[in-house]
């Protein structure tokens, strides 16, 4: 029993002076992903500064964090590859979106700190709503693609209604019930009847259940009546058609 308890600790002993030894360094890192922000200068200085130890006794947890602690990164994978290469593949942040002042939000909803000049929509929305808000952002664009105008605002107040605004001209009211219901609507009936208005017009209200009002400010009811024209405050949709 005490040779084979002297053999174990002399293999223990052998086993960690060869883990430990620097004939086993890592000598080829390997980066892929699709890289659009992080630099290689960014890679580098974590190489360089943050990556300690062998083969063997790299921290692969910690390697992880260290690259992730990079502003555009996402998430990151890192494998050992035998007998002297590292793997690291990166997912960077796709951003979408500003989350207020504060941050910006990427495709899966998550807020990121980056710093971009990328002309971004711009979400606001309580605490902890940002994965909703980018839901709904996108569903949200695809409603408005028969307009081919652009949402360039998404407002979500504390009592959970919707309000956004196009192409940073029009404010759109929308509220809390079937919100994307309401969008789709005002999206069938506006060529028949706020694309054919001759004045300008600054906000459009949806909060009714058959149309939908609309504010014109450079209106008045005395130039209205000598021209025989009647407002058109209300515009309910009907069979994909709106009248005024």
């Amino acid at each position: 029993m005490l040779t084979a308890l002297a053999l174990m600790l002399l293999f223990y002993s052998l086993l960690f002076l060869a883990v430990h030894s620097p004939l086993f360094p890592v000598r080829r890192i390997k980066v892929d992903g699709d890289l659009a922000h992080v630099t290689r200068e960014q890679l580098r200085y974590v190489i360089k500064n943050e990556l300690k130890g062998t083969f063997f006794t790299l921290d692969l947890d910690k390697t992880r964090q260290n690259f992730e602690k990079l502003p555009w990164v996402r998430q990151v994978e890192v494998r050992r590859r035998w007998p002297d290469r590292l793997e690291v593949n990166i997912e960077e942040h796709k951003a979408v979106a500003r989350w207020g002042t504060t941050g910006l939000l990427n495709s899966h909803g998550e807020k990121f700190d980056a710093a971009t000049s990328d002309p971004l929509p711009i979400l606001e929305g309580p605490e902890g709503s940002e994965k909703l808000m980018v839901s709904e952002f996108k569903a949200l664009q695809a409603a408005l693609l028969p307009l081919q105008r652009t949402p360039t605002r998404l407002w979500l107040s504390d009592r959970r209604a919707w309000r956004f605004e196009l192409d940073k001209q029009l404010i759109v009211e929308v509220g809390r019930d079937q919100a994307v219901d309401r969008v789709k609507r005002f999206v069938s009936a506006y060529p028949n009847s706020l694309a054919l208005l001759q004045q300008p017009f600054e906000y459009v209200d949806l909060r009714y259940p058959n149309g939908f009002a609309v504010h014109l400010p450079s209106y008045t009811p005395l130039e209205a009546g000598k021209q025989g024209v009647k407002p058109p405050p209300v515009v309910k949709p009907k069979a994909n058609k709106a009248s005024a």
